[in-house]
């Protein structure tokens, strides 16, 4: 009778939410190809993978496929530049994001802060190409606005595009301000729904602005950034190939502080053409990731529990 009572709740269930499940039958699907379907595959990090024999049938290397990335003289620092980066992508992009949706939620004229939020999210929905396009437009050696600037006020130009040191703030500057616009809106939806009650006791006990937001705001607003920073963290092992790929494309001066793994590998296989070395590199950043955002997540619960994302 148990099993009969739970497959009527399961078609009740579908029944009543059918469009819900309808809208997320395409992420779902997607899901489990990519996901899981394709989980199988793993097993070619360690084998000389053959397209006619196939996972099965390819003979076993060990861990010789990893040998292709570690035993480069420039593993350590493509692996320091890809947490570096995208450490600074979470950082940078989190309080900026804070900070702005704080402010807007400080705003009473309600116009200004509905259009210009408007304004900073644009940016998220520009192609990486087309945002290269407006970095080569800021920073080109003769005709970039920074040395057009530059040389106004009697300072010499740079050329950037040859100068490595430079382009860590480049990359993190071009990075939130094109993505940061969505952390700023799931913000503001936070913040909209704090219960007014907490802010009106605060007024009664005197308590200004600042004060409302260091001991009301902020505090409420910890679970929601520890989330998102959570989340975060697993990726910080994949570097955004399509920012530095249509940014730096094959510049190899400025691989010194720009070039990452995925990049490292993208130019490595295109030359080389080993599957395997690829899947090799791809293990290596997800069990690097798993551990990070595993170890984050059980520091979280031990300060505070009820931040903690599992």
């Amino acid at each position: 009778m148990s099993t009969i009572r739970k497959k009527q709740s399961i078609f009740n269930e579908l029944h009543k939410n059918f469009t819900a499940y309808i809208l997320v039958l395409p992420s779902a699907v997607y899901t489990f190809i990519f996901g899981y379907l394709t989980m199988p595959y793993m097993l070619i990090a360690f084998q000389k993978f053959n397209y006619k024999t196939g996972i099965f049938g390819s003979p076993w290397v060990g861990f010789d496929n990893f040998k292709f990335f570690f035993s480069s003289s420039r593993a350590w620092q493509i692996t320091f530049n890809t947490i570096k980066l995208n450490f600074l992508f979470i950082v940078v992009g989190t309080i900026a994001a804070l900070v702005l949706a704080i402010l807007f939620n400080e705003l009473r004229a309600k116009l200004f802060s509905k259009v210009t939020q408007s304004t900073i999210l644009f940016p998220h929905f520009l192609s990486w190409v087309v945002v290269s396009y407006i970095v080569y437009s800021l920073f080109s050696t003769d005709f970039g606005i920074v040395n057009s600037i530059l040389n106004f006020f009697n300072i010499d130009s740079v050329n950037w595009y040859a100068s490595p040191q430079y382009w860590t703030a480049i990359l993190v500057g071009a990075n939130v301000w094109k993505d940061f616009g969505i952390s700023l809106v799931i913000y503001l939806a936070a913040i909209t729904g704090i219960d007014g009650s907490y802010y009106e006791a605060g007024r009664i006990d005197g308590a200004n602005r600042w004060q409302l937001i260091r001991h009301i705001t902020l505090p409420l607003l910890m679970p929601t950034i520890t989330i998102l920073s959570l989340l975060a963290l697993g990726k910080i092992m994949y570097g955004s190939f399509d920012m530095i790929y249509a940014i730096i494309k094959d510049n190899g001066l400025l691989f010194p502080t720009t070039e990452v793994i995925d990049t490292y590998v993208f130019r490595s296989l295109r030359n080389v053409g080993n599957p395997a070395q690829a899947m090799a590199i791809g293990l290596y950043q997800a069990v690097v990731g798993f551990i990070l955002v595993y170890g984050s997540n059980k520091l979280v619960r031990k300060i505070n529990p009820d931040n903690a994302l599992f």
